[in-house]
């Protein structure tokens, strides 16, 4: 587990030792935030660990008021789509020479709150955090479809997953509006258990070895905004990830 909070991380690690009986749970720091911490993380798993099956890009920040990561991206987009496509670029001969292998990548309904805004991605210009998730997630399975192309006949294949809405700390940025309006959903929306079962299916599921790119909720395919299928603008997204991380990734 990869976890931002070595404190909270050590006590889900000894819950899940406790529930599963397996002691084989290891917890490692990495800050989405900070392409160094990334960077620093991807170099111990790849020297540590001899295969990754699957990798759940499953961290995430919600409608934060405006700030910046640690290398200056506006920080929805900087953690939430930047900081998984680092990992996964860096992960990504580990998880050939593991395949079959699985990358399922943490979106929301939200995809369809925003557009991707090539000429501000950073929203320095134009902020507004409900805006800026709702490009981040669109980001996501942009990401996720283009990532499904590039790895055709490798064995590694990418899911686009919208959860639900969780009963999660995802919301605690959220404005007094929200809040409120949380309350009145809240009686319909799903526990950390429900929300992981859509990840866990496309993590696991057999049949969906023969499809990629796809995005999926309630374990089972779902349909997009039309923005979210435009493959012109995932292409564009992709190259402008790369120059923004420094990083060459055909």
């Amino acid at each position: 587990m990869a976890c931002r909070d070595l404190e909270k991380a050590e006590g889900a690690q000894k819950e899940i030792m406790e529930d599963s009986g397996n002691q084989n749970i290891v917890i490692r720091k990495l800050d989405l935030s900070d392409t160094k911490s990334i960077r620093e993380f991807a170099e111990v798993i790849n020297k540590e660990e001899r295969a990754i099956h699957i990798l759940i890009n499953n961290a995430g920040v919600m409608m934060c008021p405006y700030s910046k990561t640690a290398d200056g991206f506006e920080m929805q987009f900087g953690v939430n789509h930047l900081g998984h496509f680092l990992l996964t670029f860096l992960l990504i001969d580990l998880l050939k020479r593991s395949a079959p292998s699985r990358i399922i990548n943490l979106s929301s309904m939200a995809h369809s709150w925003g557009t991707i805004a090539l000429d501000d991605i950073n929203s320095e210009r134009n902020y507004h955090s409900r805006r800026a998730y709702g490009q981040s997630k669109l980001a996501n399975i942009l990401y996720t479809r283009s990532l499904a192309k590039k790895l055709k006949d490798t064995g590694v294949t990418a899911y686009a997953v919208h959860p639900g809405i969780v009963r999660t700390d995802l919301k605690r940025h959220m404005n007094l509006g929200l809040l409120i309006m949380w309350k009145v959903v809240r009686p319909f929306t799903k526990t950390p258990v429900q929300g992981a079962q859509t990840t866990i299916y496309c993590a696991v599921q057999p049949e969906l070895d023969q499809e990629s790119g796809g995005y999926y909720s309630n374990c089972r395919p779902s349909r997009c905004t039309r923005a979210a299928r435009d493959d012109e603008m995932a292409e564009k997204l992709w190259e402008l990830s790369c120059k923004m991380l420094g990083i060459v990734w055909d």
